[in-house]
């Protein structure tokens, strides 16, 4: 594809919560990105492949009506097969390479960096769009993941790429993370339970809004 939306520099990264109603999913996008989302990632570990790919394909219309790009977490195949912007890649999702050439090289390919400024560096020269980093508050999506620190955000700055931060993030929180360096804020968790997913992103968005 040649008119994928572009990486955004800076903004609210939302990422969905696996769940079997594709049109509540679809509503809560459709709030999350009126509240001013900048990327969407589909998140959904199960083994449901005829749902996952639903989803991901819807997802990726509301987002192109939006211009916002969707990329799929850790299946190259199903975002290739729904035209999805990219990936994200975990540690043992497969390398940056493969990525980009399932998807071509104007993918999105960005990278889970967890508390590991040596990954970081080694997946920045390998051609990463953003490095995340996470979780810096505890996180009911994967409660025995590595801890970050605001530093880390900090030191990542040298690699010059948009810096995630994830885990555990309310707007309340992000202060001192936006002040490290944090790009993109990454909520799953606050926007799944949000009674008001529209303000909540506006809240989030909110801290970009100046820059």
């Amino acid at each position: 594809m040649t008119d994928r939306p572009a990486m955004p520099r800076r903004g609210l990264y939302w990422i969905t919560a696996e769940t079997t109603d594709t049109n509540a999913l679809r509503r809560r996008a459709e709030a999350v990105l009126r509240g001013g989302a900048v990327l969407v990632q589909y998140r959904d570990k199960s083994a449901d492949t005829s749902r996952r790919r639903e989803q991901a394909a819807m997802l990726c219309a509301v987002c192109a009506a939006r211009g916002v790009a969707l990329l799929v977490n850790d299946d190259v195949a199903l975002a290739a097969a729904v035209g999805a912007a990219g990936v994200h890649l975990g540690e043992d999702d497969g390398s940056i390479a493969h990525a980009r050439g399932a998807l071509g090289p104007g993918a999105i390919v960005g990278v889970s960096c967890y508390d590991d400024l040596a990954r970081a560096q080694a997946l920045a020269a390998q051609g990463a769009d953003y490095l995340a980093f996470g979780a810096f508050f505890p996180t009911a999506t994967k409660p025995l993941t590595r801890r970050a620190t605001p530093a880390l955000l900090r030191e990542a700055a040298r690699f010059g790429l948009p810096r995630v931060a994830i885990g555990g993030i309310t707007p309340d929180k992000a202060p001192p993370l936006v002040a490290a360096g944090a790009d993109l804020l990454a909520a799953v968790g606050a926007l799944a339970e949000a009674a008001d997913p529209e303000e909540l992103a506006r809240r989030f968005a909110t801290f970009y809004l100046a820059a």
